[in-house]
């Protein structure tokens, strides 16, 4: 590394960080502790006059430290706030004036008499030396006078506006319920979301937009004046959402609401804003183009006109890129092999070109600025390093070391990711990532595993990514499916989704499989290994043919598309039915109904917390294959969540899994 301050080293010093990320054992390496131990530091973020910066570690299970430190020398860091993660986390922390920040909370809790599991939110704001600590949203709001959602607010509200500026108020928007607490100065009939300028050192509020129960969110200029409003038309008196989204926007003279457009979340059709620029008095938004994400422009004038910004031909693009307090719109992004940055703003287009000769084959992003934009935190990382947070003086043209994503794995070479391509059945060629073990050159010999993402609306990008790294160290070659029905590449590969089109999308994961031992793998020591989606698909993949792979592993899977849509209904029905659809498909693509199908040993992790899949769908499927004779494994970690953001499980989930693969492949140990 370049020579710089690394204040991380600091955080250790603290003890805030536990047992599992020191990962030296006495009898050498631990892979599995290096690789499962959660990043070192997250969320990093700069005092508006630059002169104080803040970072958040983790600690033990699933516990948060927000870190902050001043940037002079000898200065040392401090710990602002601790969150211990029983259950609440903090998930981001960010300065909203020079002494004072605003941290989220999350975290689920089991309501058994209500709605059983609950995500819930909230923000706090609190001094950087730790005082005057406020709630700017209680983590939950129990009236069991409340109208709706059984007298529960799980929403903590989202930050709107950061009022740059303006010593410590902000944006938010934030749910209200109605409460028939007739008698009493407690009764209130507002309903809906509205938008709120809070003040984090009084918690003094004004309400600059009532609360509107078909409102879904506001976007405002970045200097405190609302743009942009978001509504749905409900349907039925259980408010069901339909996915249409109405947007209106405002004149820069006025605050009448006009129409701007439809947009429909379960086909993607129309217009979706995104981010105000005040300046041009336009919205940046997106749209489909020749089957295929763009962003697009329209004025927000009494004649509003839509322009093409920037698309590609080959694939989507993925989101703006947004710098400093007032979220600047400065480009967006895409990705083909790996993340790409195409920049509107001249000035930041020229910096990052030089910053990428200073830092060459790395991937560059802008973590955070100050409002002038004379000093940012820059990201730097690339498949081979899990990446480094550099402080950037502009002005000055001084690039300095901060810290380090993943301290344990400072000195560990890791596996190279190449892009390839495969040929699937239909002699479609398929993108995908190989990762071979270091020092290796080919597939002769290797063990290797097949690793789908989650999603499925997702896909995998050239980059670091600690799950694969980690069984590349134990030796075996990885091989990661851009399978038919992932995100990124255009409506036409996308094709119905992973799950309606899961013939398809199983099909190509089974062929990655062949292609492997084409390429001169054993096919006695091939297995899957997949979380979330990735879960399912390496579970059905064994239903369809039970014998291209030797072993599946499987992290909080969907294991019975029913099922899975039953649980995900709420609210947003409609979107969650068109997603998953009604036919065959739900009974044929489940693997929870042909587990006497699967003739491999399987192993399943879950959560019990999980809210995204829930714990029922691993443990239904255990049952299932242990009653049809199959060998399955289920390990259980209690009150963990989907992510499993807890180094300890991580640690075991990644010993165990290279435990059970060795010995179903019939591998030596180690």
């Amino acid at each position: 590394r370049p020579d710089g301050v690394s204040i991380m080293k600091f955080a250790f010093a603290l003890g805030l960080l536990g047992a599992a990320s020191f990962v030296h054992a006495a009898d050498g390496f631990d892979a599995a502790a290096a690789f499962g131990a959660r990043t070192s530091a997250f969320s990093l973020s700069l005092a508006p006059d630059g002169k104080h910066v803040s970072y958040v570690v983790p600690t033990p299970g699933q516990g948060t430290a927000l870190i902050t430190a001043a940037l002079e020398k000898g200065a040392k860091p401090r710990v602002a706030l601790v969150s211990k993660g029983t259950p609440e986390r903090m998930t981001g922390c960010f300065w909203i004036a020079n002494d004072r920040l605003i941290c989220e909370l999350y975290g689920i809790y089991r309501n058994s008499s209500v709605l059983g599991l609950m995500g819930n939110s909230a923000w706090v704001a609190v001094d950087m030396d730790g005082k005057n600590l406020k709630s700017l949203s209680p983590l939950t709001q129990t009236s069991s006078y409340a109208h709706f959602n059984n007298g529960i607010n799980t929403l903590g509200g989202g930050i709107v506006d950061w009022l740059p500026g303006q010593g410590g108020s902000l944006l938010m928007e934030r749910s209200y319920f109605a409460d028939d607490h007739l008698g009493s100065r407690f009764g209130s009939d507002a309903h809906g979301m509205g938008l709120d300028r809070v003040d984090t050192r009084t918690l003094e509020v004004k309400h600059l937009e009532a609360p509107d129960p078909t409102v879904t969110g506001y976007i405002t200029d970045g200097h405190g004046t609302p743009r942009i409003k978001g509504t749905y038309i409900p349907r039925g008196s259980l408010e069901v959402d339909t996915g249409i989204r109405h947007y209106f926007y405002r004149t820069a003279s006025s605050k009448d609401w006009k129409v701007l457009g439809d947009y429909d979340e379960t086909s993607d059709e129309g217009f979706l804003p995104l981010a105000v620029d005040g300046e041009q008095n336009i919205v940046y938004g997106t749209r489909h183009k020749n089957g295929r994400w763009a962003i697009y422009s329209v004025s927000l004038d009494d004649s509003p006109h839509e322009q093409l910004v920037f698309g590609r031909p080959d694939v989507d693009v993925s989101s703006l890129i947004q710098i400093g307090r007032d979220q600047r719109v400065v480009g967006a992004s895409y990705a083909t092999d790996s993340w790409h940055s195409e920049y509107f703003a001249d000035d930041i287009k020229h910096m990052m070109a030089a910053l990428a000769r200073a830092l060459p084959g790395a991937g560059l992003r802008i973590v955070d600025s100050t409002p002038d934009g004379s000093k940012m935190i820059i990201f730097s990382g690339s498949d081979t390093d899990p990446g480094v947070y550099y402080l950037f003086d502009r002005p000055a043209h001084k690039l300095e070391t901060f810290l380090v994503s993943r301290d344990p794995l400072e000195g560990v070479k890791l596996a190279t990711q190449q892009a390839i391509t495969y040929p699937a059945r239909d002699g479609v060629q398929i993108p995908a990532y190989l990762t071979l073990p270091p020092g290796h050159q080919d597939l002769k010999g290797l063990p290797a595993i097949v690793l789908p993402h989650g999603g499925p609306s997702s896909r995998d990008v050239q980059g670091f990514d600690w799950l694969p790294q980690f069984f590349a160290n134990r030796g075996y070659a990885v091989l990661q499916p851009e399978f038919r029905g992932s995100a990124g590449f255009g409506d036409a590969w996308f094709e119905q989704n992973g799950f309606q089109s899961w013939r398809i999308a199983i099909d190509d994961v089974l062929d990655a499989g062949h292609w492997l031992t084409s390429q001169g793998i054993d096919p006695g020591k091939l297995g899957v290994v997949g979380w979330s989606y990735g879960g399912y698909a390496a579970l059905q993949s064994a239903v369809v043919d039970s014998s291209t792979f030797k072993a599946v592993i499987a992290i909080a899977p969907v294991t019975d598309l029913a099922q899975f849509k039953d649980e995900r209904q709420s609210r947003n029905y409609t979107v969650v039915d068109s997603f998953l659809g009604d036919g065959p498909h739900l009974h044929d693509g489940s693997p929870q109904q042909h587990a006497d199908a699967i003739k491999v040993p399987v192993l399943l992790f879950h959560g019990t917390s999980d809210l995204n899949v829930s714990y029922m769908e691993s443990q239904r499927m255990a049952d299932k294959l242990k009653a049809a004779g199959a060998q399955c494994e289920l390990i259980t970690f209690d009150g963990l969540d989907h992510q499993l953001e807890d180094s300890a499980a991580r640690t075991q989930m990644l010993r165990k899994s290279d435990e059970f693969l060795r010995k179903a492949l019939g591998l030596p140990a180690p």
